[in-house]
């Protein structure tokens, strides 16, 4: 039945039951047609058109993203982070103006996840080119966050750069995107270099 094709669809998104996908296909029914037709169009063309960035890995419609190819960028500071959603958040919180490289993840070999899927093999190339003197860290304070901090530290090492992390009062167990404007703000000010 379609109702209920459109109704699972809705729960491909993190955080939607059944009960919220459920009512997000009735209101898209019931009183968002236009609404609905307009977001199928634009989520069809985004699957399609946009891609990652060859250099930093981030969302881009482009083969280099805006950020990358800015000329105003500092190439000697690069922050690694998990996601697109926290190169996001250091960007709007903090006067940050060097570049990114971004995860798409963290080290989990539970989940099958490790440095190939997180591109290492590229950041290590990019460090090895020697334009990167300082690499700012900032990984989540979870437990593969830690484990992904301390694995791209002596990836850093490895390459002659120096190695920083986001300074604690993060919360544990937090992640970057869910964190203040302010908390961030500090702890990205307040780095500090990893032992």
């Amino acid at each position: 039945m379609l109702l209920e094709e459109l109704i699972e669809a809705f729960r491909v998104l993190p955080g939607v039951g059944r009960k919220s996908a459920q009512r997000m296909a009735y209101h898209v029914l019931e009183r968002g047609r236009e609404g609905g037709k307009r977001l199928a169009t634009v989520l069809a063309e985004a699957v399609e058109r946009i891609g990652h960035c060859a250099q930093c890995r981030d969302f881009s419609e482009d083969e280099v993203c805006a950020v990358c190819a800015s000329g105003s960028r500092d190439r000697q500071q690069l922050c690694v982070v998990e996601t697109p959603a926290d190169r996001l958040a250091i960007e709007t919180a903090t006067g940050y103006r060097g570049v990114y490289f971004v995860l798409q993840g963290r080290l989990s070999p539970l989940d099958g996840v490790g440095p190939r899927e997180l591109g290492l093999e590229t950041l290590g190339t990019r460090l090895a080119a020697g334009e990167v003197s300082e690499m700012i860290i900032a990984t989540s304070a979870t437990v593969e966050g830690e484990a992904t901090a301390h694995y791209l530290a002596q990836l850093a090492r490895q390459h002659g750069v120096r190695p920083s992390r986001l300074a604690q009062g993060l919360p544990l167990g937090g992640e970057l995107e869910y964190v203040d404007r302010g908390t961030l703000s500090h702890a990205f000010g307040t780095r500090a270099e990893m032992p």
